[in-house]
């Protein structure tokens, strides 16, 4: 069983992200258990529980994860820049660290599950357009929201209550050709879960 330990911005995250990995560990036949050390408050939270868990390894030693994945929206600063961002944290702590993926939604993790319009026509009830990319603050939020209401659908927690069922109808490929920071994760972690075949 490979420990994967998750930090992420908050319960969207949690849902598509730890689908996202579920999903691809179970096409590769990996068995993982998801720790999930960090899920809300957002991408101070993330960076602040980040470092605190690398400093314990050091100071602790004894088993590390498998892999760490760290996820965050890229906030309208690229997926680039956030990804450098990431990796200077992790450098700056000096911790002999397992792999560490990068899940950096470029705006913001709504905008995944918008991707595949059949996929969300399927568990929803009608299909969505495939957003644009655009930075502004909430857009990728309230696109979700309204596709969700447009089907006939209260979105009651902003539509990422579907998030669950999206991702798992969702055509993997074809969405990773629309969006590159998804493409970018998912390929990671399929080199990933590939090495632990071998």
């Amino acid at each position: 069983m490979r420990e994967i330990a998750l930090f992420v911005e908050d319960l969207a995250h949690r849902l598509v992200i730890g689908r996202l990995v579920e999903r691809l560990a179970r096409d590769r036949d990996i068995r993982a258990r998801l720790n999930w050390i960090s899920s809300e408050g957002g991408y101070g939270q993330v960076v602040y529980e980040f470092r605190a868990f690398l400093r314990n390894l050091v100071r602790r030693g004894g088993p590390l994860p498998d892999l760490i994945i760290i996820a965050s929206d890229s906030n309208c600063i690229g997926l680039n820049q956030r990804v450098r961002e990431i990796t200077a944290m992790a450098e700056s702590v000096g911790a002999l660290t397992p792999p560490i993926i990068t899940a950096v939604p470029d705006p913001h993790i709504e905008r995944w599950l918008l991707l595949d319009g059949a996929a969300f026509a399927r568990v929803v009830g009608r299909g969505c357009d495939a957003p644009d990319q655009k930075c502004n603050r909430d857009r990728y939020k309230d696109l979700l929201a309204q596709a969700v209401l447009d089907a006939g659908n209260p979105p009651n927690l902003g539509g990422i209550e579907f998030a669950d069922d999206i991702v798992a109808e969702m055509d993997i490929e074809r969405a990773k050709r629309s969006d590159d920071s998804l493409r970018h994760f998912l390929d990671s972690l399929d080199a990933q879960f590939r090495q632990w075949s071998q």
